[in-house]
């Protein structure tokens, strides 16, 4: 490339000089077709397109940079989530995979993320697969016929999975990378086919644009909107109940995974979901399962041998399996995916040692505290003897998507709830009770979908809470349908004082996971830290 010469992978105004053959905004039957053609997919009975992703069945953290420069290096939270690379490397990288196109055939697409329109960014994509496109046709959303005619690049995004970086040269890890240029507004992605990376990439971006610039508050999170327009939100790690939870056929789903919370609305960020399929069955998830057809995309699931039937148990790739599908294959998704501020906010864990409440109330205080931490914890395997459960916290339900510092999401949740006073925030505990895993038992679906209805439908408004000794969260003494002695975890035990001390045992787990964010967290953050009890020898 000529010095002074446009480079055509930052805008693509000039698509002829982009690669060898360019395909701009194929539509997803076309695409389907494509991709059966080159021998990179396969049709299962559902209509879904199965592919593999190759070596990359997930993201890779440790892989992921972002661009350290004038306009970032006083604003990001640099570390191991959010590592640093130079404008040089990057520009290297730039130059090289625009070389490496010239003889490839590519599919670019302009879409965007941002249901609401005064948040909205342009996303460019250009992919050197079929199927990666239909991915971003799926979860990016998609402009009109008359939106493409006025459309203007903003955000590029460049995914080139058999383009390897050198390390030794070129400023990466390994291989494979996924690097974000905040001032150049590009998401450079080589080494790995794994779709998520784009997905994640841009939510990064917003991660960063909407509280920076906006005020935003940019949320990992679900959420639904009843018949009287009250928006709930869900937040919770993988294993919570997140999505089982989220789902009523009763309530329009508004988003599955990303969303914004502006000064009047939230909003969707894509226009599709990227739903995890292991163990996928009509019965678990109807919606989901009835979502996967044409053209929905399937990535390194197996099927059954001799058919084209898929095999959602089989873990033989990866546990990680994957449907990306637009939002309107879920029947009572809403049409334009904005809804209303919400009205309740659930954190959901699955609390392996079965300290918390199945339900309880936070004060605000609690809720950027519990929002920070972002807790919940599974179950290490099934060995002989007693198996100990492994404590995960991830800072706003997903850390590893946060340019910023955690604690200003928090503060920013924190003025979203002074500013709107009547919204609820629930700690929901869908793990275990009556003792911690292993001698307790699980929390019982159907009582847990009756307290989210209680809390949704205002029947906790006026109950009586009591606080707990050490979180300090508001218990419910009575919630409709369900018992009343399951909703302080302690009475469940057999043994009170094993309680306690299963009980400070997590608070000093809390405490410990904070000592990471608190030399920045707010004295009103830090007054909702739990506080060991002394327990009776």
């Amino acid at each position: 490339m000529e010095m002074g010469q446009p480079n055509p992978l930052r805008s693509t105004d000039s698509l002829d000089t982009l690669a060898a053959k360019v395909y701009l905004n194929v539509d997803a039957d076309t695409l389907v077709e494509q991709t059966i053609e080159r021998g990179q997919g396969k049709i299962s009975d559902q209509g879904a397109l199965c592919i593999e992703t190759g070596k990359f069945t997930g993201r890779s953290p440790k892989d992921r940079f972002i661009v350290k420069d004038d306009y970032t290096k006083d604003v990001i939270d640099w570390g191991e989530v959010n590592i640093p690379i130079s404008t040089s490397a990057f520009d290297n990288l730039l130059e090289k995979m625009q070389i490496f196109l010239q003889d490839k055939e590519v599919w670019v697409r302009n879409c965007y993320a941002g249901a609401d329109s005064n948040y909205r960014i342009n996303v460019t994509v250009i992919n050197t697969l079929p199927w990666a496109n239909l991915f971003c046709h799926h979860l990016f959303l998609r402009p009109t016929n008359e939106e493409l005619e006025t459309y203007k690049q903003e955000w590029t995004i460049v995914q080139i999975p058999e383009f390897l970086a050198d390390p030794a040269t070129d400023g990466t890890r390994q291989e494979n990378f996924s690097i974000i240029n905040f001032t150049k507004k590009m998401i450079l992605i080589g080494g790995t086919a794994y779709t998520g990376e784009m997905k994640k990439g841009i939510f990064s971006v917003l991660n960063f644009i909407l509280p920076h610039e906006h005020q935003v508050l940019p949320m990992h999170c679900s959420a639904n909107e009843g018949a009287k327009g009250d928006t709930a939100l869900f937040f919770g790690l993988s294993g919570t109940g997140k999505t089982t939870l989220s789902a009523d056929v009763h309530r329009m789903l508004i988003g599955d995974d990303e969303h914004g919370w502006t000064n009047d609305t939230v909003f969707n960020f894509e226009g599709g979901c990227y739903a995890k399929c292991i163990d996928l069955s009509a019965e678990k998830e109807p919606q989901i399962f009835a979502a996967i057809k044409h053209p929905t995309l399937l990535e390194n699931i197996q099927f059954f041998p001799g058919t084209n039937t898929v095999n959602y148990a089989d873990a033989k790739l990866t546990e990680n399996t994957r449907a990306a599908y637009p939002i309107d294959h879920i029947e009572n998704a809403k049409e334009v995916s904005v809804g209303n501020i919400p009205k309740n906010i659930f954190f959901l864990t699955c609390d392996a040692y079965g300290v918390l409440p199945p339900i309880s109330k936070l004060t605000k205080a609690q809720a950027m505290y519990h929002f920070i931490s972002g807790y919940t914890a599974k179950v290490a395997g099934t060995e002989i003897g007693i198996t100990e459960p492994q404590t995960t916290f991830s800072a706003c339900f997903g850390k590893v998507f946060l340019p910023a510092h955690p604690t200003t999401y928090a503060e920013l949740l924190g003025k979203k709830l002074d500013l709107h006073g009547d919204v609820n925030v629930w700690l929901v505990n869908t793990g275990w009770t009556a003792g911690a895993f292993g001698t307790g038992n699980r929390i019982s679906l159907k009582y847990t979908r009756a307290m989210v209805q209680a809390a949704i439908e205002g029947q906790l408004d006026n109950a009586t809470f009591l606080p707990h000794s050490v979180f300090g969260i508001l218990m419910p003494t009575s919630c409709p349908n369900v018992p009343d002695e399951i909703l302080n975890p302690k009475d469940t035990w057999a043994d009170k004082d094993a309680y306690d001390n299963q009980a400070n045992r997590l608070a000093q787990l809390f405490i410990n996971n904070f000592e990471e964010y608190k030399a920045k967290a707010s004295a009103e953050i830090i007054s909702a830290s739990p506080r060991i009890q002394e327990v009776k020898i």
